[in-house]
């Protein structure tokens, strides 16, 4: 049973990363795409890691995992922030 969720949550986390790839090529302007790729890539990694966990037998395994996807989330809305924020200062001309 375990194996069964785990390979839907793995699954769902790649198909959430391919929703924000399509999102990336599809939509229409940065800020919705920054939007598409960060969320979709997000919640992509967390179902993912949630998946690999149950496989996991380890503690410290999970709990390095754990500590990975923090480490993305921040730095994936750090970057998104600077980009969305380069882009403004590009568009007002300041």
């Amino acid at each position: 049973m375990i194996d069964i969720l785990s390979s839907i949550l793995i699954l769902a986390g790649v198909f959430f990363y391919l929703a924000g790839c399509i999102g990336l090529l599809r939509l229409p302007d940065l800020y919705s795409r920054l939007h598409a790729l960060t969320k979709a890539d997000n919640l992509g990694l967390g179902l993912l890691i949630a998946g690999l966990t149950l496989h996991s037998p380890e503690l410290l395994t999970i709990l390095k995992l754990l500590l990975i996807w923090l480490a993305v989330l921040a730095a994936s809305a750090t970057s998104a922030h600077l980009i969305a924020r380069q882009a403004r200062r590009q568009e007002t001309g300041a």
